[in-house]
């Protein structure tokens, strides 16, 4: 086994050209500097500035996306998305388990309650079929102000939202979530943090339902340092968005009137300066992390007791994290450990959130899938490699 294990950390090493190799670092290969060296220059430094403007506008032309409303990070993205969409408090928001926590913290935050439902093998993303499930045997539907609502009959509560998640870049089966959630009046909104630069069957993620959120951590395949983005086709929600990221200010040349409780989210136009410069660089990334995915399936496709993670069908994926399915947890760990002692940075997926201690007494239905890819699942180093591959 340790021999194996030394022939992946040899193979890694060969490719990224390095004896020390991070799981995933930012790649500043084009006019960063240039770009904020210039708003520095401006003194335009904070959420006041056109390249605030401009970033949203890249974003939601290279999403087709008719609005996007830049945050200060992917977690409050999440929280004023689900805000803006109705989510409140006592509320149910339908996710999935095998994700990051700000997944289920952002629906925390509005005082709601995460159901968490199970993954698909091959997406490690939101089962539709389960969604179904789920809604035919447990919810009744009713009338509330003369909108039609879904109320979960084993809680009582009302199911005010659907948030599925694009995992490690790769494509839930969102048409079809969709789909159904639409059939019990339930608005989705997509998880996008990981997977800007994905396309399934033809159409970004983030651009199905009625809100997709993206995040620009600095492990992200674009980063401003730390930031995100809300993407969406209605208007009011947008602006909705963008005055709530601003404390709820109203436009006045000198007073400061407030009309809600909002938040300190907006964008920093120095930060948009970086977004900017790495936009330009969007698709040399994706274009490079495919090649990557294919240097690493081609490698494991050799070995027996390991299974390379590949995109599922009619999807082309970003590939932000590639990811490998080991034999069993035993041999996960001893894997992590051996990687991680060498300097070649591994990591298995998140601990599922049903497991967390905070989240240990919310509704979890069955999660047989998500429980063995967490004990199946390591991500591999997957940085952007600037030379050709």
């Amino acid at each position: 086994m340790e021999r194996e294990f030394e022939k992946i950390i040899q193979f890694i090493r060969n490719v990224f050209g390095a004896e020390n190799i991070s799981l995933h670092e930012p790649c500043f290969c084009g006019n960063e500097k240039k770009y904020v060296i210039d708003v520095i220059e401006s003194t335009f430094v904070s959420s006041v500035g056109e390249k605030v403007t401009e970033f949203e506008q890249k974003i939601a032309s290279y999403t087709s996306s008719k609005y996007a409303v830049a945050v200060v990070n992917g977690t409050s993205a999440l929280h004023l998305a689900l805000r803006v969409a109705g989510v409140g408090e006592n509320d149910e928001v339908i996710t999935q388990a095998l994700s990051f926590v700000a997944t289920a913290n952002a629906i925390r935050y509005l005082g709601a309650h995460p159901i968490f439902l199970d993954v698909t093998s091959k997406t490690m993303s939101l089962d539709p079929e389960k969604v179904y499930d789920f809604l035919s045997n447990n919810v009744q539907q009713q009338k509330y102000q003369g909108k039609k609502v879904s109320i979960n009959k084993l809680t009582g509560r009302r199911i005010a939202a659907c948030l599925p998640v694009h995992v490690l870049g790769h494509p839930a089966r969102i048409d079809e979530i969709v789909q159904i959630c639409d059939e019990y009046s339930i608005p989705v909104i997509e998880d996008a943090s990981e997977s800007l630069g994905t396309f399934y069957k033809g159409k970004h993620t983030g651009t199905f339902g009625l809100m997709g959120v993206l995040s620009f951590n600095g492990n992200k395949i674009i980063t401003t340092g730390s930031g995100g983005m809300i993407l969406t086709n209605d208007k009011s929600l947008a602006v909705r968005a963008r005055h709530l990221s601003t404390q709820a200010k109203q436009i006045h040349p000198w007073e400061y009137i407030h009309d809600d409780i909002g938040y300190n989210y907006r964008l920093s136009n120095l930060q948009a300066a970086l977004g900017l410069a790495q936009v330009e660089k969007l698709d040399f990334f994706v274009d490079q992390k495919r090649k990557l995915a294919q240097v690493y399936k081609d490698f494991f496709d050799k070995m027996d007791k390991i299974k390379f993670f590949e995109e599922p069908e009619k999807a082309r994926s970003n590939y932000w994290l590639n990811a490998i399915l080991l034999p069993d947890l035993n041999f996960r760990d001893k894997f992590l450990k051996l990687t991680n002692t060498a300097g070649v940075m591994t990591r298995p997926v998140w601990r599922p959130l049903h497991k967390l201690v905070m989240f240990k007494n919310e509704l979890a239905m069955s999660l047989e899938v998500t429980e063995n890819i967490y004990k199946h699942a390591v991500c591999l180093p997957s940085s952007v490699i600037k030379q050709k591959l």
